[in-house]
This record gives structure tokens, sequence and C-alpha cells, in this order.
């Protein structure tokens, strides 16, 4: 070892002397997420422990901190999670030493083979792969955010819009919150919200969150990672997964002791007005390693930016969200492990977030405002049991969501004067998952299990003068369905990694008018699907891994009741896609990472939500797509407090219409998927005195173009746009102050061509990005 380096280790050790308490001893700890070095400096300092360290790798690990009342022993545990150590705790010392790595089973091979690279301790587990499996073992794209907490405070309130912002490769319709359709990886099929089964399954832990409804846009608060996989993801995952899925994982109820957080920031966009947000997170054990109680409650409003000039009012668009979530854990012992929870949120938009580019920028004009409301609720049960190598996960839903929408639709055929449409959507949905597995992080052994899903849906609309709606019509759709998988991954050789899997799915699908009699025979259609999947991974190295992938996912065909009672009969449509990838590194340890994937898709009888020539929705097959697309990240840590990120992607997409499509369809690009996309970054973080740190970012992300629609009118251009954030906040230990800039550039840009579906064939909506806007925040743990 090098004298300067030697010297180093000692020095810091010296640094960290002090008396030792007892470790049984309960005491306050509040260190915050950071390097392992500076954590266990604070930690030192507050224990008054004589702390220990010989790998000179071990300062620059990442950890996630501590906060709250508890022993020696579990803020130790805590404070190295995820670090790739451990600690021994001796009589006045603690040593931090490597936590020893996983070894790889022996397997079949000629005796001059290598042994497989061993899983390194401190590697990323991808949860979403229902086996836990080890990110240098994945064979697959996979978007991991893990949220520290600044990131709580400072995205917390943005939701899906702080993910959007951090993934390229994500896209969204941009229609405000929780209105929004997402999509990954160039597989869009339309613009509008309607009864198809979304593209991309949402997942809250374990628990699914909608089936055909949009995003209902949970903020990021108390969430220990965001995990994106794309997709298909038809194996695993089921139907409404063809793009992939998106799945907030939250902090758990913790039995180790007390803890609490709580943010609160001011908001002030330019051309436009005054918010805020505010959340608070208290964890209580109720009874001593066997009972705790976990509960986030959040409201925030945003400023609106966009002035109605037909009704003479300013900001139109402010939108507010109040919430909270609960969870109740409970250990009865023999490894059970059961959670309740309960989730409720309201989203109310004043008014749409477009503007008319006929008009001078940010303006528009309307016979009415245009508001709409989110009201989302759930309430789960998971059941987790720990048997010899295996897991038992079973979890249950249920989901209440309603959403009411109004729109201007002065010009309806066959009316006259001012008419305002309001549709009321309301949604029950049941949902349950029970599956076994041998998590293993190699990526070795099985999964399998079984699902169902029962989703019930009724519209209603109304139209007419704002003092006298009369009602158009009241439809129900409801859902069955009901679906067994299975995967296994087995290993050819010591580094050569088969997996194969498939999904039989039955699906049922009934809908009508409501006002019919209740003797009428109501349209039905069933299905049975088999998805089926593979991968091949090679690996490379510990931390490094090549793989090819194929996969299918599919969506039911069904039935779409329209306003006049006309039965639209959709198919099955599916999508297979071959991936392959490669990944080296990761920043949790090495300097250096990075990951490419080249994937191509042909996706057969796409199925879309559309709009007729009066505005009204409705759903139907486009023909066959195909999408190609390339990928990039990367990220570089020079030195320590310093990272460079960088994300690219380009897509190349094209939907071929039949003879039974829409005869005005022509041959083009999928909407709402830009055909490039990059994203560059660097945060710096530095330490100014003992007890204070500062941390800086910045990010530049072009969003390329796209087109709203398929078809002539719809085929509106949109995207093309540059958006620069930058940010920085001073950590006070417990305190933390945050000042941000978003859209310092004060761009305009077109992020979406579509407000209001009864005028956009007019060809002059556009969703400017919101002005210059300026967050003052701070945060608090105890």
């Amino acid at each position: 070892m090098p004298a300067r380096r030697a010297e180093r280790i000692i020095a810091f050790a010296l640094l960290l002397a002090f008396p030792t308490p007892a470790a049984a001893q309960a005491a306050s700890f509040n260190v915050r997420a950071g390097t392992l070095g500076q954590a266990l400096i604070a930690l030192g300092q507050q224990a008054h422990i004589t702390i220990g360290i010989t790998d000179p790798r071990a300062a620059a690990a990442r950890s996630r901190g501590v906060h709250g009342r508890m022993d020696l022993r579990q803020a130790l545990a805590k404070l190295l999670a995820g670090t790739g150590y451990t600690f021994i705790l001796g009589a006045g010392s603690v040593r931090i030493v490597p936590t020893v790595a996983e070894r790889p089973r022996r397997q079949p091979s000629p005796p001059k083979s290598r042994p497989a690279p061993p899983v390194v301790a401190d590697d990323i587990v991808v949860t979403a792969s229902k086996q836990r499996v080890a990110l240098s073992r994945f064979g697959g794209t996979a978007h991991l955010i893990e949220l520290g907490r600044p990131d709580l405070s400072r995205l917390g309130a943005q939701g899906s819009e702080a993910i959007l912002a951090r993934l390229p490769v994500l896209a969204s319709t941009h229609l405000g919150p929780g209105r929004d359709k997402l999509y990954i990886r160039g597989v869009a099929d339309s613009s509008f919200n309607g009864p198809s089964q979304s593209i991309v399954g949402l997942y809250l832990g374990d628990v699914r969150l909608t089936y055909n409804a949009p995003d209902p846009d949970l903020p990021l608060y108390d969430l220990d990672r965001v995990e994106v996989l794309e997709g298909p993801q038809g194996t695993l995952y089921g139907n409404g997964s063809l793009g992939g899925i998106l799945r907030l994982v939250p902090n758990r109820p913790d039995f180790g002791g007390y803890s609490g957080f709580a943010s609160a920031g001011g908001v002030k966009s330019r051309h436009g007005g005054t918010g805020g947000d505010a959340s608070g997170m208290l964890n209580l054990p109720l009874v001593a390693g066997r009972v705790a109680l976990r509960a986030v409650g959040y409201a925030s409003s945003n400023p609106g930016y966009i002035d109605d000039v037909q009704l003479d009012r300013r900001d139109i668009n402010r939108t507010d969200m109040v919430g909270g979530r609960t969870a109740l854990r409970i250990d009865p012992g023999d490894d059970w492990d059961i959670e309740i929870g309960a989730l409720a949120q309201d989203v109310r938009g004043h008014d749409g977030q477009y503007a008319l580019s006929t008009l001078p920028p940010l303006k528009r004009a309307a016979s009415f405002a245009q508001p709409y409301d989110n009201d989302y609720r759930l309430g789960a049960i998971t059941v987790r049991k720990r048997l010899r190598g295996v897991e038992l996960i079973s979890a249950t839903s249920i989901v209440q969501h309603d959403l009411e929408t109004k729109f201007d639709a002065t010009g309806f055929p066959g009316t006259s004067g001012p008419q305002l449409f309001v549709e009321d959507i309301g949604i029950t949905m049941i949902s349950h998952e029970t599956r076994l597995s041998q998590p293993n992080a190699r990526g070795e052994g099985w999964v399998g299990g079984l699902s169902f899903v029962h989703d019930i849906g009724e519209v209603s609309r109304k139209l007419g003068p704002a003092d006298a709606l009369a009602p158009l019509s009241r439809l129900r759709n409801e859902l069955t369905e009901a679906a067994l998988f299975g995967q296994y991954s087995y290993p050819l050789t010591a580094r050569l990694l088969l997996t194969v899997g498939g999904r039989l799915t039955y699906n049922r699908e009934e809908g009508g008018l409501v006002d019919e009699a209740a003797d009428a025979a109501e349209p039905k259609r069933e299905t049975l699907r088999f998805s089926p999947g593979a991968a091949m991974t090679f690996q490379l190295a510990p931390k490094s891994v090549a793989y090819v992938r194929f996969a299918q996912a599919h969506r039911a065909g069904g039935l779409a009741v329209s306003d006049g009672g006309t039965v639209r009969r959709f198919k099955t449509d599916s999508l297979s896609s071959v991936e392959a990838g490669v990944r080296l590194g990761q920043l949790s340890r090495d300097r250096l990472a990075f990951s490419a994937s080249v994937s191509h898709a042909r996706w057969k009888d796409v199925q879309a939500d559309l709009i007729d020539p009066t505005g009204l929705p409705f759903t139907t097959n486009l023909g066959d797509g195909r999408i190609n697309g390339f990928e990039v990240e990367a990220a570089w840590r020079p030195a320590r407090g310093l990272t460079f990120e960088l994300a690219t992607f380009v897509n190349e997409s094209s939907i071929h219409p039949t003879d039974t499509e829409p005869p005005s369809l022509d041959e083009g690009d999928l909407p709402n998927i830009a055909d490039a996309g990059a994203r560059g970054a660097v945060q710096f973080e530095r330490q100014l005195t003992p007890g204070v740190i500062l941390g800086l970012t910045g990010s530049v992300r072009y969003v390329g173009k796209s087109r709203l629609g398929v078809a002539p009118p719809l085929d509106l251009k949109q995207g093309g746009y540059t958006q620069a954030d930058v940010g920085a906040r001073l950590d006070f230990g417990r305190i933390g102050v945050s000042l941000d800039f978003t859209n310092v550039a004060d761009v305009r840009g077109n992020r979406f061509s579509l407000g209001n579906p009864f005028s956009v064939t007019d060809g002059d909506q556009v969703t400017p990005l919101r002005p210059r806007t300026l967050r003052l925040g701070v945060d608090a743990a105890f």
C-alpha cells in the first residue's frame, strides 16, 4: 500500500476516536446520505465511538444515512446497508470490513473453466425482477433512480414529471397531472385516454395502481427508489406491459426506531402565479420489533401561467394536489411479514394547460373554464413469508378511481351557442398476485405464480349549455383477467445464463349502455393468449454483463361502446421485441458506468383510443407497427463529489394501415414518440465546514420532434425543444435548504399539440413548457 494512502487511513481512524457507549444504549442519530467516509465521521461524532477502516475504497462508497432513535448496532446496520461493508463491534471500538461476497454455486464445466465472477456485495438489486436479481446479472434494460433525502424534498412534489426529466426514454402526453399517459422505449398507441389498457404497468411496491386509467401521478415522497423496466414484460407482468413497467418502491415501516421527515417550498413561475408544497413523514414503532406504522402526508399547488383572453382570467391552469398514504407492518414471527396499506390522493386542475398558437404566447380563448379532477383511493395488503430458499409474496388491492373532465364543446354538430361537455369516469379495480420465487442475486432459479384483475369502468357524458346539461350517454365496461406465469433461469456455464418463461392469460370483457333494459344481453368477448419470453446473459466481469432478450406481451381485444350505442370490436394486439445490450460498472463502486442497448419490435394490430370528427372517443386497431431503438447511458465520477451523466436514444418507428382500418390513416411514425432525445447532467458536492455540505446540480434535456396523431387532421407536430435546470442545496445535518430553477432559459416550446379534443382539429393548440420557475425549499429530518 502506498505510504500516502496508509497515512490517510490512519488519520481517518484517529479522527473518529471518541469514548464508546454501550452498544445497546439507544441514542438519536441524524446522519445524511452521502459518501460512507463522511457518514462514518458524523456517526462517530454523534455516538462517541472509535471507528476503524482498513479498506481505502470504503470512504468513497455511498451511504443512505440514518435518522431516528435506536441503538448503535441498528444505526450501523442502516448506515452500511447497500454499501458493500459491514461492521465488527468490539469492546471500545468498531471496525468496518467488506461484506463477504456471495459465492457462486458449483456448475458442471470442463476442468479448466474459470469460476463465475462473484456477485459483489454492494451491487444494486433489481427488485422488479421478482427474484431480487443483481443489476450486474439482469438481462434487460433497467433504469433505477435511487432517492435520497435531497431528492425527496426537492423533487417529491413533481411526481412523474421528475422521472420524465431524469429518463429521456420515458415520454408522456402532457395533458396535466393526473391525466397523462406514459410511454417507454417508443411504444405509444395514441394521445387520447379511452378504454384500451395502458401500455405501461404502474406499481406501488408489489401493488398494481391502474389498468386502463391515466397515470395517477403519485408524488415521490418517502420513496426508496424508482425502477423502470423497458418492455415488453409479458412474462412477469402480463397484459399492459408492452412498453414496460414503472415501479415506485416506498420506504417500509421500520421496527428499529422513531424517525420523521418534513419539507416545504415556495414556488414562483415567470409570467405566472405563486404556489408551494409541503410534506411530512412519521415512522412509529408501536410494538418493539413487531409492529410499526409509517404515515406520509403532502399538499402542493402548482402556479398557473396561461391566460384566457375571452374569459378575462389570468394564470388559469393552476393545479392543486393533496394526499397521503399509510402502512402498518406486522411481524407475527416465524418469518412472516404482513403490511396493510392505504393511499388517498385528490388532484384538481383549475383549467387545461394548453394555449393557442394564433394568439400571443401563453394565451388562449374559450367559452368555458375546463377544469378536471382525479380522485384516487387504494387499499392493499401484502403478505410475505420466507421458507427454505423460497420466498412467498401475496399482494391484494382494491382501487377506486374517479375522474371528471370538462371541455368547451362549442360548435358540436347539431347544437348552437356555447356548449359544455362533461365526462365522469368511475373505475373500480380489484387485483391480486401470489407468487413463489427463489431470490437469487445471480439471476438463477425460478419464479412462478398466479394473478387476477377485475376492472369495472362506468362513463357518464353530458352535453349542452352550462346551466342545462343533457345526458349524452352512460357506458359500462367490465374486464376480468386471470393468468398463470412462470420463469426459470439455468446456468449453462459458469458465465452463461439461460432464462425461459411464459404467461398464460384469460380475458373476458363485456360492456354496454347502462340505460338499456336490464334484460338486454351485453356484448361479451373472451380470449386466451400465451406470452413467451427468453433471455441469455453472459457475465463479462463482476459488475458487467452482456445480454440478448426476446419478449412478447399482449393486450386483450375487447369492446368499445360508442355514445350512440354502437359496439366496436377491436382485436388483441401483440408486441414482440428482440433486444441486445451491455452494461459495464456501477457508480455505487466504480468511477465509470456505461450501458447500451439496441432493440427491434414488431407490433401487430395496434390498439388505439382515437376521436371521431365530433370529438368523441372511440377505440380501434390502427394496423401493424415497427419500432427500432438505440439508447446509451453513461456516468463518470472523475473525483470525489463530482459526477457527470449522459443519456441518449434514437427511435425509428412506422405504422402500416390494413384494409380494415380508418381510410384516412396513412403510413407514418407512431404518435408521441420523439425521433431522438438526450440528457446531460452534472452533480457536485463539497464539504464547506464539518457541519455544512454544499451540493450543486445542473442538467440539460433535449426532447426531439414527434407528432400528435397518425393521420390528418391530427398529424400535428410537437416537441423539438431543449430545457435546462439548475439547483443548489446546503446541508446542515438535520436541516437542508435548497434553491432550484427549472427552464432557466425560459423556453416556450410545444410539449403536446392537444388540450381540447373538440377543437384540436383546428391545429392551433400547443402546450408550452412551464416558464422559468424558482423554488426555495427547506427540509428537516428527526
